[in-house]
């Protein structure tokens, strides 16, 4: 198409991007169908209260009717009830203290100012959260338009309500998706990629001409999966708030799933800290030909004990319920790979203070790491 030609790159580009995310979202369940679902509703509920406001009320009041119905479609059920209640009561306050105003001092200059400023110290109110302004939107339109009129008023608080209704009611017909089977499954993805991560940590410990350059590499993934782990948790966050006054049915176990799913990732986080100071610390004894002296006894040591760590931590990470049993028998192994790489440097015949100090410090992470497993493991089952 030669009109398709003449647009620029960067227009090119982003219409390339929407039209993915739509098809994305029309083939596959996730955020991307989510926006879509919720844009449609959107959509038809903001026609249907502007009809409605149109037909029944006067038209200097009907644009309100679609505005609220916008408000009232959030991501969540109880976000939409949440801005719903926050707008109404700030539509309320800002009509009341117009209509006073208006009764009791009339439609001057010096009582618009003073509504402004009483608009705007109520307004602040914490409770009425991003919909405080509105105290003094409503205020103007019922002070000017209305001119403090009960009547246009009354009109006023119909649209809202009309909006809010048809809002709310999209959200009956059609209650956002439920995803807690796949935050359980985000989270162990989460978790096999540290796993397999851990392992190649561990081959290149133990290797006898360790490569600089997967060391770095598992660097800049650890820091990508730090970031993926921060970024489930708030999806996890999302979801326990979309299960709240949601009538859709979840999975089984879902009001015990996403804590668990939450405390995880937690233990996640907390691993990665250990693992990326262990490969910082590596790195450093790679690219300062520190590494290669290290008796090869303390490296498979070492390498056995991440590598039993990460079996644990792979564990943990299941969408289904650990097992405290087998676990626990894991991090009993861990705890002795621990000991057996602490004798190893103990037995050490190389004394050298860079091998010590390297040494030391590998032990030092393991243990923390080691810690926070067992620490996890409680935390996750407090029965444990």
């Amino acid at each position: 198409m030669p009109e398709w030609d003449k647009l620029p790159g960067a227009v090119k580009t982003r219409c390339t991007e929407i039209a993915g995310r739509v098809g994305r979202g029309v083939r596959y369940q996730g955020s991307e169908r989510d926006d879509l679902v919720l844009g449609a509703k959107t959509v038809v509920a903001a026609m249907g209260a502007w009809m409605l406001a149109r037909h029944f009320l006067p038209t200097a009041v009907a644009t309100f009717a679609p505005f609220t119905a916008l408000v009232a479609l959030q991501a969540t059920v109880y976000r939409s009830v949440r801005h719903c209640a926050q707008y109404l009561i700030a539509m309320t306050v800002g009509a009341a203290l117009a209509a006073s105003l208006a009764a009791v001092a009339g439609i001057h200059g010096w009582t618009f100012g003073l509504l402004t400023l009483a608009a705007l110290a109520l307004g602040r109110v914490r409770r009425l959260g991003e919909h405080g302004t509105q105290v003094a939107i409503v205020g103007f339109f019922a002070f000017s338009s209305g001119q403090g009129r009960i009547d246009y008023i009354g009109h006023l608080v119909a649209s809202v309500v009309i909006g809010a209704l048809c809002g709310l009611s999209a959200h009956l017909v059609l209650a956002p998706a439920r995803h807690t089977r796949h935050r359980q499954e985000a989270v162990a993805d989460l978790y096999e990629g540290v796993h397999r991560r851990v392992g190649v940590l561990a081959d290149t410990i133990e290797s006898e001409n360790p490569d600089a350059a997967r060391v770095e590499q598992l660097r800049r993934d650890w820091r990508r999966l730090s970031a993926d782990a921060d970024r489930i948790r708030h999806s996890i966050d999302a979801e326990k708030e979309n299960g709240r006054l949601n009538p859709r049915r979840s999975v089984d176990g879902a009001a015990q799933a996403l804590p668990r799913a939450q405390e995880a990732v937690d233990v996640a986080q907390r691993g990665l800290d250990h693992v990326r100071s262990i490969s910082r610390s590596i790195h450093y004894a790679v690219d300062n030909g520190e590494l290669s002296p290290v008796p090869a006894e303390f490296r498979s040591a070492y390498a056995s004990l991440l590598r039993t760590a990460s079996t644990a931590l792979e564990h943990i990470g299941r969408t289904a319920r650990t097992e405290p049993g087998v676990l626990g028998e894991i991090l009993d192994r861990t705890a002795a790979e621990l000991d057996r790489a602490q004798k190893e440097a103990l037995n050490s015949p190389d004394i050298r203070p860079a091998v010590f100090a390297l040494q030391g410090t590998l032990l030092t992470d393991a243990g923390r790491l080691v810690a926070e497993l067992r620490r996890g493991r409680r935390v996750l089952d407090p029965s444990a």
